[in-house]
């Protein structure tokens, strides 16, 4: 097979894909091999563990050890974390995706999502919301209390809810977000306002009260980002079954823990390439100013890997207000993508380009040859344990991670 034809077959796995809610439950019943002290976070693998973790990423590993009860505060937590008994490994090596710090431990519960094409199952967190939350990184009192809640409140009643109702259809509402002004990775108002519609009346019906029941509907409607978590596992449901192509050279996956920018490539496997995380660009919250950023964090980009998010920013004009920019620069964006991408998506489709569709397939060798690096946006966290997210803007990847992916495919298939 050679690389256009390997290439081509990659495209038509990701337009095929149909990425399908089918349930919930707790990680370390549903992640195959998560055991009892292990924790996931975003990004690629840290080498040393702790010593080599951003200040959010271990934030967010104190608040997972004070969650799931292994200790009773900070202190405790940066011992236990830093003793060597703790396993610390990236969500993708689970088939999970995490936003921002993306810690995963066995007690959180899942969304469970099943390419109904490939076979292949994915996993995310229930979104937390926005703010001091701990995937930015926050690991306060209050934190802790809103995750107990998702477990003991929210999820049994949307897991009963799934269980009554059936499976949805994302994909559907992905296409249908982006008409709405949705590019589902940074802006979810639209895609969150359809997930809703489809819920509220099951939640109602299987609620134990009203009470019960308006209050998830409430957290839900006060939080535009809900959908973002189901958008990455369907994302990553939608790219896992190209790795491993051979001749690919499409992106598979792209992620950040913090520390390091990571791209896995089709052809090369389970493979990491990798090269230091940038400092975002972007609007800061009042008091804060980029000398305060971490560098890049999170799961998330697997959106523009999959071809929507920066990749479709010229569907969501409105998420300018967020990260910046104008609205003539989001469809800039967008079609510059169409130079490194080697199709389009035949489901996501933006309405002030005709309904063309998203620039999709990340090819690394016309990211080198036009030195035209993906863009990305994204949330900012503090670059301190603790504070959470300061505000939010637009990245590149380091284009080290694309040049050392092409060399390894060339040593690979044309030594």
């Amino acid at each position: 097979m050679s690389i256009r034809e390997a290439n081509e077959k990659a495209l038509g796995i990701i337009n095929r894909a149909r990425p399908t809610l089918i349930g919930l439950d707790r990680a370390g019943e549903v992640l195959e091999g998560l055991t009892p002290k292990t924790i996931l976070h975003a990004g690629p693998p840290f080498p040393r563990g702790w010593v080599d973790m951003s200040g959010p990423v271990r934030g967010a590993v104190i608040g997972a050890l004070l969650y799931e009860g292994w200790v009773s505060s900070q202190e405790e937590g940066e011992e236990l974390a830093a003793s060597g008994s703790i396993n610390f490994a990236p969500c993708h090596h689970y088939g999970a995706a995490g936003p921002m710090a993306g810690i995963i431990s066995p007690s959180m519960p899942v969304w469970i999502v099943e390419n109904k094409e490939g076979g292949n199952r994915t996993f995310s967190t229930i979104n937390e919301g926005l703010g001091r939350v701990l995937r930015f990184g926050a690991y306060q009192e209050g934190v802790i209390r809103h995750l107990r809640w998702i477990e003991e409140g929210l999820f049994p009643l949307l897991q009963e809810t799934l269980e009554k109702m059936g499976e949805i259809d994302l994909k559907e509402i992905t296409a249908q977000a982006l008409q709405m002004g949705d590019e589902c990775h940074n802006r979810n108002r639209a895609a969150t306002s359809l997930l809703i519609r489809k819920l509220a009346p099951h939640i109602m019906r299987v609620s134990p009260g009203r009470e019960e029941g308006a209050r998830v509907l409430e957290f839900m409607d006060s939080n535009d980002h809900f959908y973002l978590n189901l958008s990455m596992a369907a994302c990553k449901a939608t790219l896992d079954p190209i790795l491993g192509l051979k001749e690919c050279t499409l992106v598979a996956t792209m992620a950040r823990n913090g520390t390091d920018f990571g791209i896995r490539v089709a052809g090369l496997g389970h493979r990491w390439f990798t090269a230091p995380a940038e400092i975002i660009d972007g609007l800061f919250f009042p008091g804060y100013s980029q000398d305060d950023a971490n560098p890049d964090l999170g799961d998330s980009v697997i959106s523009e890997t999959a071809g929507i998010g920066g990749f479709a920013m010229a569907a969501s004009p409105a998420i300018v207000q967020f990260v910046g920019g104008s609205a003539g620069e989001a469809t800039h964006y967008t079609e510059s993508m169409y130079e490194i991408t080697v199709g389009e998506s035949d489901s996501y489709l933006i309405p002030i380009l005709d309904f063309r569709g998203t620039p999709t397939g990340i090819d690394v060798r016309r990211v080198v040859e036009t030195g035209l690096l993906p863009v990305i946006n994204t949330g900012i966290a503090h670059k301190k344990a603790g504070i959470g997210q300061i505000g939010a803007g637009l990245v590149r990847p380091p284009l080290d991670c694309f040049q050392q992916a092409l060399r390894a495919l060339v040593e690979k298939y044309r030594p």
